[in-house]
């Protein structure tokens, strides 16, 4: 769910919570992490007050949320930054370097289950890269998900 969002808010979570989880996953990916202060002598607030120990945003209402965002609505963190100012070719570059990706991950492939870290290292591409073309390929119909973190073409 992390890598879904802009950022998490955590508003209960004990010592030890999936909710504690998400958060170290979305602090990982770059997302914002927010938390709800709640009453020390509560359990299922000591994850969240943790959080804002540590260094996460303090949210006291929607506008707290909204106000930690804001940056990140204007330009998504995935949005590729480029010096040129013509728009054709920053986009073609992208378009290239995407469809050699694709080639690269489809010849990894085969109907043998391979891990998708071992595609990570074949191809010499970023994990975020292999995982969005998996993504798309599994989308179409061409790739199966396997236990394990393994793939196979279809």
């Amino acid at each position: 769910m992390s890598g879904l969002s802009l950022g998490v808010v955590i508003a209960e979570a004990a010592q030890r919570s999936g909710s504690l989880i998400t958060a170290r996953m979305a602090g990982e990916q770059g997302r914002d992490v927010l938390a709800v202060p709640g009453s020390p002598l509560d359990p299922r607030a000591y994850g969240a007050n943790r959080l804002i120990r540590e260094g996460a945003t303090l949210v006291r209402d929607a506008e707290d949320v909204l106000e930690a965002i804001e940056p990140m609505r204007q330009r998504p963190p995935s949005a590729p930054e480029h010096t040129d100012t013509s728009p054709q070719q920053p986009r073609l570059e992208l378009e290239t370097d995407n469809e050699k990706a694709r080639q690269s991950i489809t010849e990894c492939l085969s109907p043998e289950p391979v891990a998708v870290d071992e595609i990570v290292r074949r191809c010499q591409l970023t994990a975020p890269v292999v995982r969005t073309i998996l993504l798309e390929l599994e989308l179409a119909g061409r790739l199966e998900r396997l236990p394990g973190n393994r793939v196979a073409a279809l």
